[in-house]
């Protein structure tokens, strides 16, 4: 899945927020240019501008109506001239850079030929408000975008910036990024974790807030894999590094999280297209306002009437309202979901999801926690023999099944396998101490012909079913938990409007019954490969009415995940291709997360909608106001900037949503 690297832009112009408080220009040929609008968005001198400004201007109107004094009369163009200044200069530049690069209307032309004008005419107090109030309105978006940062990048500042590195028999400190895969790190009590690796020490705790919402600390045993990100809490461990820096699970989320507010949901593209094609509409609608009276009127036009008429008309169209807040609104909901652990990977995603009808889950690792036990071992030969030979093929596998045969008998000196295959869907076949070994599922002693009991298919819980040198050899008994939210997240999909829960399940059809049972999901399907979970998704998918989001955590989800309308992957522990694939990331692994982020998407679609309706709604009543002479500048000052922040504060409102 390929992503652009720009960063989020606006329909006219591209405002973006960043370290230095620098605006985003994105034309249509791809280039970019920076700049630089003051400081720290927390930094006084931000704000100074608007500030000076704000003095000047109520300074000035309150000689012009309260104090009658002559000294002021004869400097009054002056003293607005350098009122405005401060906060007319910026956009001013943004003016020249614009038609540097053949942009000709924008809100940026429009604003500054309006107040401009306004001046020419005398018209003072009202030009310098018009700026100031635009002025207002980015500050109120810078602040309004820096607080979706803010819930964004909680996940992303607990990056590390040293690794203690194992070299020359000595700790070393290290940029994280030159550590290779196979080196040794140490981490101490209260540092994060620089790199993905494998545990060395015993055990340790750790808070892994970052990767997954949630702050409950998660011990982790010798041999558990351990993600950048993670907080050591108690004491000094070590591990092996698994994955260069740029790999981490932690370096995939920010690149998730950059690469978010690239793709565009249609509402967002609209407004970006309509505006491009609105505002020199508006412009030329403005000069035929000045111009076509002349024709009318004859000998009665007056010109300051119409100008005035025809400044005020191009400040109330102006589409500041709609540029600003529309994708702020779509990025309020990405930072929104994030700060819930969920990680959409574009505004399209965040509309989509409000049309999701149905939900198709896998089983293990999904709705269940994939952390199995071995109940029980049946069989036919020495039970430790038994045990040794299937440790040494599994221990070559990753599937939590292997991974809890191993844990159960906790050998280290295990056999070494050969020639080892891995039969898709089925199980593993190898080579153990010189016996030919087949470990999987009733499906892998079928396919190469070995006869085993009848009973073992009635057998309800997962069961590792083993053939040795071609003869059946006995099963291992395997049982996993149900996570504790799955019954509520059924619940709560269908209470937000999704019509149908499907489960699919590569596991036995008896225990995927029984499952869908206890959750109420409204079909299953078990015993399937992943090439059946394909062809049975795209079944689904016939039905054109129907908006289909797949869940899931494993590699063999990755096709699914990829043909869904709505792929969802379990972040916290998923696989790496899963996570790659979907389109949305469960950080917390939690299956109750996927109705709060329907929840989401709605609210930010509501948000929207909302501030669309209020912009054209005010601005076509101001307009028509305008026109006839009846609006002034002041009302087309609230008509533009006014509505602009009644909008962003609209935005806003998403992240301070409870879901």
């Amino acid at each position: 899945m390929s992503h652009s690297h720009h960063t989020e832009d606006s329909c006219c112009s591209s405002k973006v927020h960043r370290g230095n408080q620098s605006h985003n220009h994105i034309h249509e040929d791809g280039d970019e240019h920076d700049h630089d609008h003051g400081g720290d968005p927390s930094a006084f001198k931000t704000y100074l501008p608007a500030l000076v400004t704000l003095v000047m201007l109520l300074t000035g109107i309150a000689f012009d109506n309260f104090f009658d004094i002559s000294a002021f009369k004869i400097i009054r163009p002056y003293w607005y001239i350098v009122a405005y200044l401060p906060v007319g200069i910026p956009v001013l530049k943004e003016v020249w850079e614009t038609f540097k690069s053949k942009d000709f209307f924008t809100e940026f032309s429009l604003m500054s030929i309006a107040t401009i004008g306004a001046f020419g005419i005398g018209e003072y107090p009202e030009g310098v408000t018009v700026m100031l109030f635009y002025t207002i309105g980015e500050l109120f978006q810078m602040a309004a975008v820096n607080r979706a940062k803010r819930n964004i990048t909680a996940l992303l500042d607990v990056r590390a910036e040293v690794a203690h590195v194992l070299r020359n028999g000595k700790y070393e400190d290290v940029n994280p990024e030159q550590v290779d895969i196979g080196e040794t790190i140490q981490v101490k009590a209260g540092e994060k974790i620089a790199l993905d690796g494998e545990m060395l020490s015993e055990k340790g705790s750790f808070n892994t807030a970052a990767l997954t919402g949630e702050s409950k600390p998660r011990s982790i045993t010798r041999g558990e894999p351990v993600l950048a990100g993670m907080l050591n809490l108690d004491q000094v461990t070590e591990f092996k590094v698994t994955k260069v820096f740029a790999d981490s699970a932690l370096s995939r989320i920010l690149e998730m999280v950059q690469n978010a507010t690239t793709r565009k949901a249609k509402t967002e593209l609209f407004i970006r297209k309509f505006a491009k094609v609105y505002t020199p509409i508006v412009f030329f609608m403005a000069v035929a306002l000045l111009t076509i009276p002349i024709l009318v009127l004859g000998s009665g036009y007056d010109f300051h009437a119409w100008l005035y008429r025809s400044l005020v008309f191009l400040v109330i169209s102006c589409p500041c309202a709609l540029v600003i807040s529309i994708p702020l609104g779509y990025f309020g909901g990405i930072g929104a979901a994030s700060s819930h652990g969920i990680l959409f990977k574009g505004s399209n995603f965040l509309d989509l999801i409000t049309k999701l009808n149905v939900v198709v889950m896998d089983k293990t690792g999904t709705l269940t926690k994939g952390v199995f036990k071995v109940q029980k071992v049946e069989s036919k030969i020495d039970e430790k023999e038994f045990l040794d030979l299937v440790v040494g093929l599994e221990a070559k596998s990753n599937h939590p099944i292997a991974k809890a045969i191993v844990e159960h008998v906790g050998k280290t000196d295990i056999h070494a396998a050969e020639n080892i295959e891995e039969i898709a869907g089925m199980g593993l076949k190898g080579n153990v101490g010189g016996k030919d070994i087949l470990a999987g599922n009733v499906k892998l002693l079928e396919k190469f012909n070995v006869d085993f009991d009848a009973k073992v298919k009635d057998i309800e819980e997962s069961i590792v079913v083993v053939a040795l040198d071609g003869t059946y050899a006995g099963y291992i008994l395997i049982a996993d938990e149900i996570k504790e939210d799955a019954g509520d997240a059924i619940r709560q999909l269908h209470d937000n409007g999704v019509k149908q829960v499907v489960m699919l399940s590569g596991d036995k059809t008896s225990i995927v019954k029984k499952v869908a049972g206890v959750l109420g999901i409204d079909s299953y399907f078990g015993d399937l490969l992943p090439e059946d979970k394909v062809a049975r998704l795209e079944e689904i998918k016939k039905d054109k009415t129907r908006v289909v989001a797949f869940v899931g955590d494993g590699i063999n989800d990755t096709p699914v995940l990829a043909i869904s309308d709505i792929g969802m992957a379990m972040g916290a522990m998923g696989s790496d291709a899963a996570i790659e694939t979907a389109d949305v990331v469960i950080q917390t692994d939690q299956p109750s997360r996927i109705a709060t982020a329907i929840k989401i998407g709605k609210a930010t679609k509501s948000v929207v909608i909302q501030n669309i309706v209020l912009a054209f709604a005010v601005k076509a009543l101001v307009l028509i106001l305008g026109a006839g002479g009846l609006a002034t500048m002041w009302e087309a000052v609230f008509a533009d900037v006014g509505v602009a922040l009644l909008a962003i504060l609209n935005a806003v409102r998403i992240q301070k949503m409870k879901f």
